[in-house]
């Protein structure tokens, strides 16, 4: 069932349960019917080991609430990185036992970056050759394969990347055609894509493909969204403070729908109909104060689109 829901910032709540249950209770307040947790926002892995105490302590509080939930994976995860990966895989593990602690049947993952944007300030943009790439291109897909296979009941969605200037293309999901290769090649049912609307938009803008296009490709292998807004310029890594960035329309700024220029009514089109997972509206922490208008003007637009009822998407009357 389509459901409408936003996201637990791990930068607002920085591990504290206490935040966790006040965010979670404001969700509620505002109608939403799912909600997206960051592993790494509540502690609940600590060097590459599930914290299982907090992981229980994490699941009796989400009991509370009538909630359908995704996992986000730690953003630094990286099955193409060369320097430690078996810390990567543990922590890739851990996160999936995370979600079968919580009942959540979605994790989030971030796809391999040749280049770690963790690097960016030491490194120029990505020299390997096309060989190196296959490599790690197969070394995630195994990697993935195997964790798939071990967690059946876990869907791993593969999200898009936005791109950066100067160090792009430092990961092939920028490209959401070589997503979807990538998808196929590591073919397993419960591996599929995340849609994210404002990295495809910025995307779009920097390497210069049509997102409607690309999205109608995705179609059949979208299983979960997140839904938020800019208006597509890239940024250099080192722009971090958003309240330069706006101002000249730059970054990707995760703001209310509406608030930038992304077309979603005709992004959604391709796919919208069909789709039975979680739109979750990955706001920063910065907008939490606008997650009613945000999950409302979402609900509004998806009614519009599929008939479905306001009331149906939200327990709130908007």
């Amino acid at each position: 069932m389509l459901k409408i829901g936003s996201n637990i910032s791990e930068v607002r709540i920085d591990g504290n349960l206490k935040s966790l249950r006040l965010d979670l209770d404001a969700f509620l307040a505002c109608g939403l019917t799912a909600a997206e947790i960051p592993v790494h926002g509540v502690d609940a892995i600590k060097n590459g080991r599930l914290d299982r105490k907090q992981a229980l302590e994490v699941r009796r509080i989400l009991e509370d609430y009538p909630f359908s939930y995704s996992v986000h994976a730690p953003n630094p995860l990286n099955l193409m990185d060369r320097d430690n990966l078996d810390m990567h895989i543990a922590v890739l593990d851990a996160s999936l036992q995370f979600c079968l602690e919580i009942g959540s049947t979605l994790l989030v993952y971030h796809p391999g970056r040749y280049l770690a944007e963790e690097e960016f300030a030491v490194k120029g943009p990505i020299m390997l050759s096309d060989t190196q790439k296959k490599r790690l291109l197969e070394q995630e897909a195994a990697i993935l394969q195997n964790y798939a296979g071990q967690y059946q009941l876990v869907t791993i969605a593969l999200e898009n990347a936005r791109p950066y200037r100067f160090h792009s293309p430092y990961c092939y999901a920028e490209i959401p055609a070589e997503l979807k290769k990538q998808v196929r090649r590591i073919a397993r049912d419960n591996v599929r894509v995340t849609l994210d609307f404002g990295h495809l938009w910025m995307a779009a803008k920097f390497y210069g493909f049509d997102p409607l296009t690309e999205i109608t490709a995705l179609a059949r292998l979208i299983a979960h969204c997140h839904v938020h807004d800019n208006f597509g310029a890239s940024v250099f890594a080192s722009e971090k403070q958003q309240t330069h960035q706006i101002p000249f329309g730059r970054g990707d700024s995760h703001m209310p729908v509406g608030w930038g220029d992304i077309p979603f009514p005709e992004l959604f089109l391709p796919f919208l109909e069909q789709f039975e997972g979680l739109l979750i509206a990955e706001l920063r922490g910065r907008y939490f104060a606008h997650t009613r208008e945000s999950a409302t003007t979402l609900a509004t637009m998806v009614s519009s689109l599929t008939g479905r009822t306001t009331q149906q998407l939200l327990t709130v009357n908007i």
